[in-house]
């Protein structure tokens, strides 16, 4: 007779090769486009230059993701930058990167998600003048707890969901594409007729540029998602790689042609100064139908908040297995084999900062923050490559290629530091050092080892959820 009591509770593989690239792509995929390129647009001054930095982020993301890969198939546990930087520089960093990502950039990134729902969800409502920003919260506070409910009742049901937003976005955007197709047939270039026109007025200085390359970067976030569920992932060794290989480059190619279907469409002024540019550009061209745009862009912008809930609600997950958070946190529910604390921690503290949420510094705070950890990361592997390359891996990229991602992230960091100095990143970096007020005593000195024994007991009776083990 089976041993009931000696199986341990796992969170099931449940992703296949069409659910990771539907992941991947479907968060990448999500309200940047709709709502980047002004910003783009606005830093670099020219509709040329704002294609190239387009291209340059596609290459970036490229590159960082076949890295992180290779660190995925070095340590094959879930947690993304945590559990890499754990491994590499030990529990003091990765508790940083743990409480950042759980108070600042997964928060921060799922409300920048949600105001993009709402923004385009009531735009239909409202032609010609913008939304009352309490109706915008409201309706973005709605989708995250549409979203949250849907990642806590079953890891299929979620990915099914990814799966159908996925088509939708794509068709979605093919729209936009097709139509800048039409234009250049019938001679429409735009501000893209010659080379002089295009980057006429472009801005080279370093915080425009790194500014530009924060807004772009956040409409490709989402590679490095996979690594954060890798534990969930049927034959990580070789969808990771693969998903990754059809993912990028096709969102990439799709992001340069919707840019340049906008830029045919729209001139530079009215790209800047539109609140929505994909519904600019439906109501140019598409005209009566230009809510079509409001809602793919709706449609986008939730499947892409979907998966980012699921892959965030992990980090919180494998921080709490690691004893970095409370106990309750690395639980899963008996049945559905969810890690429901978990996200619904994280629910709380995304409308916690829904409150004061605004997209803009939203995007520039969550790249400055990630792009620190990514930094983090790639120098970690870039020690392994050349002080451990005994160690198995299934992936191996030349060397070259993280040392140059390392430069990347080390310029985003430091440019808008170093170009235009703002007391905003001072208090980005307090935050994260402030968090040893939480770890010195409480993880490094154990102190008051049964604070929260009883609240764990009655939420794991309440929630029914119970202690689980890696699934490597």
């Amino acid at each position: 007779m089976k041993n009931v009591e000696n199986e341990k509770l796992t969170l099931r593989r449940e992703l296949g090769l069409t659910s990771a690239v539907s992941l991947v792509a479907g968060i990448m995929i999500g309200s940047g486009i709709f709502m980047s390129p002004q910003f783009v647009l606005m830093y670099v001054g020219s509709s040329g230059a704002s294609l190239v930095v387009w291209a340059v982020c596609g290459i970036v993301c490229m590159c960082t993701a076949f890295s992180y890969a290779e660190m995925g198939t070095i340590i094959r546990e879930s947690g993304g930058n945590y559990i890499y930087i754990l491994q590499m520089y030990g529990p003091c960093p990765a508790f940083f990167v743990a409480f950042t990502t759980m108070f600042v950039i997964k928060p921060f990134g799922i409300i920048a998600g949600s105001l993009s729902f709402a923004k385009y969800a009531v735009a239909p409502f409202y032609p010609g003048c913008t939304p009352p920003i309490l109706v915008v919260k409201f309706i973005a506070a709605a989708c995250v707890l549409v979203v949250a409910i849907i990642n806590m009742l079953n890891v299929r049901f979620t990915m099914a969901t990814q799966v159908v937003f996925m088509v939708a976005k794509f068709l979605g955007l093919m729209i936009i594409v097709i139509g800048g197709i039409s234009a250049l047939v019938q001679g429409n270039y735009g501000s893209l007729c010659n080379l002089e026109s295009a980057f006429a007025d472009t801005k080279l200085g370093i915080n425009t540029i790194g500014l530009a390359l924060y807004q772009c970067l956040w409409s490709y976030s989402g590679w490095y998602n996979l690594n954060n569920v890798i534990e969930e992932v049927k034959r990580p060794e070789v969808n990771l790689p693969r998903a990754l290989m059809v993912a990028i480059p096709m969102v990439t190619v799709l992001y340069l042609l919707v840019n340049v279907s906008y830029l045919v469409v729209m001139t530079p002024t009215e790209m800047v100064s539109s609140s929505a540019v994909a519904v600019t550009w439906g109501n140019k061209v598409l005209g009566g139908w230009g809510w079509v745009m409001s809602v793919a862009a709706a449609l986008s912008a939730f499947g892409s908040l979907n998966g980012s809930f699921f892959s965030g609600g992990r980090v919180c997950y494998v921080a709490a297995r690691e004893g970095h958070m409370p106990d309750i946190l690395a639980m899963a529910h008996m049945h559905r084999r969810t890690p429901s604390p978990a996200l619904i921690f994280n629910t709380i503290i995304s409308l916690i900062v829904l409150i004061p949420g605004d997209f803009q510094s939203i995007v520039n705070f969550f790249s400055f923050t990630a792009w620190i950890f990514y930094g983090m990361t790639i120098s970690g592997l870039l020690y392994l490559k050349i002080k451990k390359p005994e160690l198995p891996r299934k992936i191996t990229v030349p060397i070259i290629i993280p040392i140059l991602v390392l430069l990347v992230a080390v310029f985003l960091v430091l440019a808008p530091i170093l170009d235009d100095p703002q007391i905003e990143y001072l208090y980005v970096i307090l935050f994260i050092l402030s968090s040893s007020v939480i770890y010195i005593p409480f993880i490094h000195f154990k102190l008051f080892p049964g604070l929260l024994n009883k609240l764990t007991i009655f939420l794991q009776l309440f929630l029914e959820v119970a202690p689980t083990a890696k699934n490597l």
